[in-house]
């Protein structure tokens, strides 16, 4: 396998962009990440499309008979297995990473349901519980060594008023994900800048466990000075081996309708620094549904992509091929 060519990442105008993907595209073959080879033990090959970041939940009748939604967190559109599975049907998509939705808030009861259901075909991210008791740490273990999860969530906007996720929990939590094998996936819904120095600290004094930026980080194509930073503390995160990126919820980070062809400006940069093989779709199930449709955000990034010169294997890196080495032998072709 050749050598992989790394650029620095750097913000350059967006007709300068093809350019210097083109660039990186032909010089570079796709390494294994460390984290990524040891997690897996080696390279694995799947044209299998699989989802990186999707959600479900009960139906209200499943939610009155059994799986209550928490206080306050009322789903306002239908998100029930039912639904997914006829929907990936549909979009030819293959397995997914369900992340615990914020409607049960930590009651994994529903999902833990849904995995064991479909055991080849979905894994569970769970969302980790930032208790100032430290009970969140057990939960983590509990979930991840007894129910299929395979990855955890911190949503740093969970944490006690005034607290990090670097606070003593959240890096008992991220230690134990790391011990464990399990992904930590970050949710920066307020914006990266927020939270890039706690990811940096984890990162550094972690570097066994694995981080998967949800969304882009949220980091839409930069229009201001306070935006080109923010995208710009993104890329220097690929110095991290263990940091993967989701190209997922495209609507969210995108200020165009579909297929969000904005993202053709920022998508170069970020394969550029982080490879394809650390970046990963996703769709954001089932608030995808209301704005291109499931099918329309698996179909997005392949219209994305042909306005780039994104090579084919890139593309199945993207779409499947990436998450698949992640979690090992879980979707097999």
């Amino acid at each position: 396998m050749a050598t992989a060519v790394r650029l620095t990442p750097v913000l350059v105008p967006a007709s300068a962009q093809f350019k210097q993907f083109a660039l990186f595209s032909r010089k570079t073959q796709f390494r294994v990440s460390a984290a990524a080879t040891m997690a897996t033990g080696g390279p694995q090959s799947s044209s299998k499309v699989i989802d990186s970041h999707l959600h479900v939940w009960a139906s209200p009748q499943e939610a009155a008979d059994k799986y209550p939604y928490f206080p306050g967190q009322e789903p306002t559109l239908p998100g029930d297995v039912d639904l997914l599975l006829k929907s990936m049907e549909e979009a030819g998509v293959d397995g997914a990473l369900i992340v615990q939705p914020i409607n049960h808030k930590f009651d994994h009861s529903l999902v833990t349901s849904v995995l064991k259901k479909y055991p080849s075909k979905f894994i569970g991210c769970c969302l980790a519980n930032p208790a100032e008791d430290g009970t969140g740490v057990k939960e983590l273990e509990n979930l991840i060594l007894k129910d299929n999860y395979r990855a955890v969530r911190f949503n740093p906007y969970l944490w006690p008023s005034g607290q990090k996720m670097t606070n003593e929990v959240g890096k008992a939590m991220f230690s134990k994900a790391g011990e464990l094998g399990a992904p930590v996936g970050f949710m920066c819904m307020k914006g990266l800048s927020l939270h890039i120095s706690e990811i940096e600290e984890l990162c550094t004094e972690f570097p066994s466990t694995v981080v998967l930026l949800d969304h882009l980080a949220f980091c839409k194509p930069p229009i201001n000075d306070e935006e080109n930073q923010a995208f710009s503390a993104l890329l220097k995160l690929s110095r991290f081996p263990q940091v993967y990126v989701k190209l997922s919820a495209l609507f969210r980070v995108s200020r165009k309708p579909f297929p969000y062809d904005d993202i053709s400006h920022t998508l170069p940069q970020v394969v550029s620094s982080f490879g394809a093989n650390r970046v990963m779709w996703g769709s954001d199930f089932p608030f995808v549904v209301a704005e291109c449709g499931y099918k329309g955000a698996k179909e997005a990034v392949s219209l994305i992509a042909s306005k780039l010169p994104l090579s084919s294997s890139e593309l199945d890196w993207i779409m499947g091929r990436t998450i698949s080495q992640l979690f090992q032998n879980q979707w097999l072709s």
